[in-house]
């Protein structure tokens, strides 16, 4: 950015604060702002650029993330890191690429200290990492030195909803229509489901699809780290975690919001994403008959569940296999695996009924569904919980097209 620019930027800055304008809100105003000031420069002129392009360029500055603005605007790209000032890389189906655009260190160090204004949340030599959503909703993650090697490590992972219906779903190819029909079918009967997968398998979009097929009657509390999910239920409520302060006080953590949601008379909880000791609370209230929703990192239905017999025991010693295992056997329904392919594309794997019976520290599991042949096939298996799904009147057979039970 040439020294006439910054001479115009600062000049917009300052008429910003004596004209009492938000940026961020007032955005055509600041626009017609930038152009006046732009008309009475001579200097500021790019051969490069055009007059629009450099209006737009001060305008990101001021009141967007700069140089990144582009690229958060840009409907085709997934996620973008920056390893270093000088190495943006963004992702768009499912595939990285290196980015053109060039930071220095200040301006990282700057652009991460205005993403993180909005949330509360702060970043420094005591609290290295840190997790935010953007006001638009993308999730924010970065790490510092010396816990990085030289430089500021920074990932936006961009919230894109393409698909915030299983029929939209459907309509990509990420499962069949067979498959909606019965996952709806298990939301609306009150089943215990997980979602698991890899990172970037698409397992916060299935949810937010699973979820705005429920009844719209039902009240909806969501427990995340940072909000993602963005539901259409009339009666929803959203808590997110929050980091202690710097004097070591207010933090709140994941276990905590389980707690506190189950006192707002819930029809059904949601945990955004289970990988610690809160995954003992919402067992518990699983297994008090609350219908709940979680996600987890697994790489495939069977492990998913292993994890999930796992994870409570990390909440303390007195916590035992004796109790998680049965308890998940009991308590879990249904486990749906979705897996991005290496052509970008994100598919689930399985949808898999857990059986509620145990062999040993075993639980037993059946695919209901099972991507084989390039296809979401039916394997001829009943899920368990028949009678959830005769009270509300569901015809399994029709919709599984199979009279083998479980």
């Amino acid at each position: 950015m040439s020294g006439a620019v910054g001479e115009v930027i600062q000049e917009v800055r300052t008429r910003v604060r004596t004209g009492g304008i938000s940026p961020h809100e007032e955005v055509i105003e600041l626009r017609h702002m930038v152009e006046d000031i732009l008309s009475q420069s001579t200097s500021a002129a790019s051969d490069n650029e055009s007059p629009q392009e450099l209006v737009e360029q001060i305008a990101n500055h001021i009141s967007g993330f700069g140089l990144l603005q582009p690229l958060l605007d840009d409907p085709s790209v997934e996620e973008i890191w920056i390893n270093e000032p000088g190495r943006i890389f963004v992702a768009r189906n499912g595939k990285s690429e290196l980015t053109s655009v060039i930071l220095s260190d200040v301006e990282v160090r700057g652009l991460v200290e205005r993403m993180l204004a909005s949330s509360g949340r702060r970043v420094d030599l005591s609290n290295p990492f840190v997790d935010a959503t953007l006001p638009d909703g993308s999730r924010l993650h970065v790490a510092i030195p010396d816990i990085t090697r030289k430089h500021w490590s920074v990932n936006i992972r961009k919230f894109i909803m393409g698909s915030k219906s299983l029929e939209g779903l459907v309509s990509v190819g990420t499962l069949t229509d067979q498959a909606a029909a019965f996952l709806q079918a298990c939301v609306v009967s009150g089943l215990n489901i997980v979602v698991a997968g890899a990172t970037q398998a698409g397992k916060t979009t299935l949810m937010n699809a699973l979820l705005n097929s429920a009844p719209s009657s039902e009240r909806v509390i969501t427990c995340e780290e940072v909000f993602e999910l963005q539901l259409a239920s009339p009666d929803w409520v959203a808590l997110q975690t929050r980091q202690a302060s710097l004097e070591g006080t207010g933090e709140i953590p994941l276990r905590r919001l389980i707690k506190e949601a189950l006192r707002m008379r819930p029809s059904r909880l949601v945990v955004g994403e289970v990988r610690q000791e809160e995954a003992l609370d919402l067992l518990v209230a699983m297994n008090a008959g609350m219908p709940s929703m979680c996600s987890l990192h697994a790489n495939g239905s069977r492990e998913a569940i292993s994890k999930l017999c796992l994870l409570p025991m990390l909440a303390g010693s007195n916590v035992s296999a004796e109790f998680v295992v049965p308890t998940v056997a009991s308590v879990v329904d249904i486990v749906v695996h979705t897996a991005l392919r290496s052509d970008g594309s994100r598919r689930v794997q399985q949808i898999t009924s857990v059986t509620g019976r145990v062999e040993g520290n075993s639980i037993e599991t059946g695919d209901i569904f099972s991507f084989q042949n390039e296809h979401l096939e039916p394997q001829g298996i009943f899920p368990g919980k028949l009678e959830r799904f005769q009270a509300n009147n569901i015809d399994l057979s029709s919709l599984i097209g199979t009279s083998q039970w479980v």
